[in-house]
C-alpha cells in the first residue's frame, strides 16, 4: 500500500451535524430539506429525488446547505449497527438544506473524491467502528468526535477517482437491474389480474375484454368471469373430490427443543415466500420423529398455507419438498381428485380476490389468523385444466425472467462487495 496513508475525517473534510427540523416557520426562508430516509435509501442525492418543504433561518441556510459533492451520512440510528449510512450528492439542487439526525461532509476536494469517501465510509470496517461507537439504550447516535477521528485509508488522489468511477459503474448496473426487476413485478401483477379475469384460449391469447365481447363473459359471486369458468367453495371442492385440510402439528405435538439444523424441514409460515418454499432458516426434525409425524407430511400437489401472520404465503409442493413436514402454524391442503392444479390453485390464493375474502373473515387482532370454517368457505374461481396449465404456464413465464433479473442482481452485489474490499484496502491496485 505504498503512497496510501490512514488519515482522520476531520483532516479531510469539513462535518456539521444539522439541526435544522422538519417545521416550517413563518419569518424564516422556505428551502427544500434532505432528511433522514433520502440518505438511508439512496447511495446518491439527486435532483429527481421529492425533497420536503420546510423552512430555516439564513444562519442554518448558510451552514446546513447541500452543495455538489457532498457526502451526508445518518447519524442516529434504533439499532448500533445500522448507523453512519451514507449518501453522496451528484447534482447541482437549488434550495436544499440538510435536515435534522445527519451530518453534513464536506470533503477537501484537493485530497479526497466524494465518491471514494462515501464508499470508504460504507465499507465494513468504518461500519464497525461506528456500530461500536453509538451511543445509547433505545436510540443509537453518533458524537462528532466519533466521526471526525474516523480513520480513512487515502489512495492518491487520481487511484481514488478511478476507484469511484469502477464502483459507480456497478452501483448504476445494480440500479438498473432493480428498476428492471421492478418493472417485471408490475407487468406480472397486471398479467396475474388480467388472467385471472379473462383467461387464456386455447390459442394462448387473452381472451377480449368484457367491454368488447359481453357474450364470452357471466357474472359470478366473484364478479364477471369467463362463461366456460365456475366459482365454488374450497369446502365444497374438497367433499366432492375427496380431498381435505388439516393444520400442522400444534405445539404439544411438536416442540421447539426438537428442532435440529440437520433432518427432514419443517415448513414453517416464515419459510413460504412468492409461492416458494425457502430453506435458508428452515428448521429440521430427526427421520424418526418426521415418522411419528405422517400425517404431516407433504406430498407432491399438496399445497403449504401460512394460517397466521401474513395470510398471503401460499406454495405447492414440488418433488424437491415430498415428504417435509407441514409446521405448527400452516394449513396442508390436500385437493385429491379435484380438477383444480395445485399449482394453479396457490397462484389463485395469493389474488387480490381470494385475499380481500380472507382479510373479511380472518380471525384475531394483533395477529390475523385463519381455521378450517374460513378456509371452506373461500369461493374459488376455477376453469378447464387445460386453460390452468396455460395460465400457469405464462405466470411461471414471468417468475422466470424475474428470477433470472434477481440472480444477475445477487451476482452484482456480491461482485460489489468483493471490489469495496479488494479496492478500498489497497489490495488490488487500479490502473490510473
Amino acid at each position: 500500500m505504498n503512497e496510501w496513508a490512514n488519515v482522520a475525517l476531520a483532516d479531510i473534510a469539513d462535518i456539521r451535524f444539522s439541526n435544522v427540523d422538519k417545521k416550517d416557520i413563518h419569518g424564516e426562508v422556505p428551502v427544500r430539506l434532505c432528511n433522514y430516509m433520502d440518505v438511508y435509501g439512496n447511495d446518491f442525492i439527486t435532483a429527481n429525488l421529492q425533497f420536503m418543504e420546510a423552512s430555516a433561518s439564513h444562519a442554518e441556510i448558510e451552514c446546513f446547505k447541500v452543495e455538489y459533492g457532498d457526502v451526508i451520512i445518518t447519524k442516529d440510528s434504533e439499532t448500533p449497527d445500522d448507523i453512519g449510512i451514507p449518501a453522496v450528492v451528484v447534482d447541482e439542487i437549488a434550495n436544499l438544506v440538510c435536515g435534522y439526525h445527519l451530518a453534513l461532509i464536506k470533503p477537501h476536494r484537493e485530497k479526497i473524491d466524494s465518491i471514494y469517501l462515501a464508499k470508504q465510509l460504507s465499507s465494513k470496517p468504518i461500519a464497525a467502528r461506528f456500530a461500536q461507537l453509538a451511543n445509547g439504550s433505545t436510540r443509537y447516535g453518533l458524537s462528532s468526535s466519533a466521526i471526525a477521528s474516523t480513520s480513512v485509508p487515502l489512495a492518491p488522489l487520481a487511484q481514488q477517482r478511478r476507484i469511484a468511477e469502477i464502483l459507480s459503474t456497478l452501483d448504476e448496473a445494480i440500479a438498473q437491474t432493480e428498476a428492471l426487476i421492478a418493472k417485471h413485478q408490475q407487468i406480472k401483477a397486471g398479467l396475474m389480474h388480467d388472467l385471472f379475469t379473462r383467461g387464456v384460449t386455447p390459442d394462448s391469447h387473452l381472451r377480449p375484454i368484457r367491454e368488447q365481447a359481453p357474450d364470452l363473459y357471466k357474472e359470478s359471486p366473484l364478479g364477471w368471469i369467463p362463461k366456460e369458468w365456475e366459482v365454488e367453495r374450497l369446502g365444497d371442492i374438497l367433499q366432492r373430490c375427496g380431498g381435505y385440510l388439516q393444520t400442522g402439528p400444534f405445539g404439544s405435538q411438536l416442540h421447539a427443543h426438537e428442532y435440529q439444523t440437520d433432518g427432514v424441514p419443517v415448513v414453517m409460515p416464515q419459510d413460504i415466500n412468492d409461492g416458494l418454499v425457502g430453506t435458508e432458516q428452515i428448521a429440521r426434525i430427526h427421520e424418526g420423529r418426521a415418522e411419528e409425524l405422517s400425517r404431516h407430511r407433504m406430498r407432491l400437489g399438496d399445497i403449504v398455507i401460512a394460517r397466521r401472520g401474513d395470510l398471503s404465503r401460499a406454495a405447492a409442493i414440488s418433488e424437491a419438498e415430498q415428504g417435509w413436514v407441514c409446521g405448527t402454524g400452516c394449513f396442508l391442503l390436500r385437493l385429491g381428485q379435484s380438477a383444480l392444479r395445485p399449482d394453479y390453485a396457490a397462484y389463485v390464493y395469493r389474488q387480490d380476490f381470494l385475499q380481500r375474502q380472507i382479510a373479511a373473515t380472518a380471525v384475531g387482532t394483533t395477529m390475523p389468523s385463519l381455521n378450517n370454517s374460513v378456509m371452506e368457505a373461500l369461493l374459488f374461481p376455477f376453469c378447464g385444466e387445460d386453460e390452468q396449465l396455460r395460465i400457469v404456464e405464462r405466470l411461471k413465464g414471468a417468475e422466470q425472467e424475474i428470477q433470472a433479473l434477481t440472480e444477475g442482481l445477487f451476482a452484482n452485489h456480491q461482485l460489489k462487495h468483493g471490489l469495496m474490499h479488494d479496492l478500498l484496502t489497497g489490495h488490488v491496485r487500479v490502473k490510473v
